[in-house]
């Protein structure tokens, strides 16, 4: 069942992933693969590109696939190029990389857990103080700006009473997310399909809304310019390292301290 589950997800992409891959790289975006200097960033995408056939890239972003497509674009320029696969939408999106359409495989039983939810969500979030909708195009969760010191917090665990995570991140995000979902639970289904050795896999991350994807007990990297929420929680997560540079540099920096030095060969 694995065989024909990686070879049905295969059939749903537009460009063939790796055959073999020596190493699985799981990056968020903002702030962690988009994040510290400039050239830092184009020497690191050069080297994702000059890898693409031994290294699968997954993208995992709190971003929506129409804002992944813009950043895409802008920093093209500087050599980004499109990842194998998209994580998008905190976990409730999964994409081929190359067309940013979405794979039915995965995304299908996400559709089924958010199945009424705006309708029984948005009443309760209307108007309410601290909250912004932010201007997304997703069918699978709902997103807004929050103010921490307007936001009644005591409205969590009614909205979680329907069946959804609340996840606040970076002090200024809040993700409604179908209750299970979030980057780390999809991370782990996306390579189950894929048969992939989980000591090939590293993830990085900047925010709290990575937080899950370094509880799956996966390697992880988090960059020195995570946020204090997130870096509070390392005591407790073995297999993270935290790297000594920001951004594309740190990522950098955690890959060799996993034992990937041989891809810069």
């Amino acid at each position: 069942m694995p065989a024909l589950s990686r070879q049905l997800l295969q059939s749903q992409l537009s460009a063939p992933l790796p055959e073999a891959p020596e190493l699985v790289l799981v990056t968020d975006l903002d702030g962690t693969l988009l994040g510290g200097a400039t050239a830092e960033r184009r020497s690191f995408y050069r080297w994702l590109a000059e890898q693409r056939k031994r290294v699968l890239h997954v993208f995992c972003t709190g971003r929506d696939l129409a804002s992944i497509a813009r950043v895409l674009e802008e920093d093209e320029p500087i050599g980004l190029a499109a990842p194998h696969l998209v994580i998008g939408d905190v976990g409730c999106t999964v994409a081929c990389g190359q067309s940013l359409l979405p794979v039915p495989l995965a995304v299908e039983p996400i559709d089924a857990r958010w199945q009424g939810m705006e309708q029984r969500l948005l009443p309760m979030l209307e108007g309410q103080p601290g909250l912004a909708a932010q201007p997304l195009h997703s069918e699978r969760r709902l997103a807004y700006y929050v103010d921490p010191e307007q936001f009644d917090h005591s409205l969590i665990p009614q909205l979680e009473a329907h069946g959804v995570d609340c996840l606040l991140s970076d002090n200024r995000y809040l993700d409604l997310l179908p209750a299970g979902v979030n980057k780390g639970s999809t991370l782990l289904a996306l390579l189950a399909w894929l048969e992939v050795d989980p000591q090939l896999v590293v993830t990085a991350g900047d925010t709290l809304n990575d937080l899950a994807m370094f509880e799956t007990g996966l390697n992880g990297v988090v960059v020195a310019n995570a946020e204090a929420a997130l870096l509070e929680q390392l005591p407790r997560l073995s297999s993270v390292y935290l790297a000594s540079a920001e951004g594309c540099a740190g990522i950098a920096e955690g890959l060799r301290h996993f034992g990937f030095d041989h891809l810069w060969d």
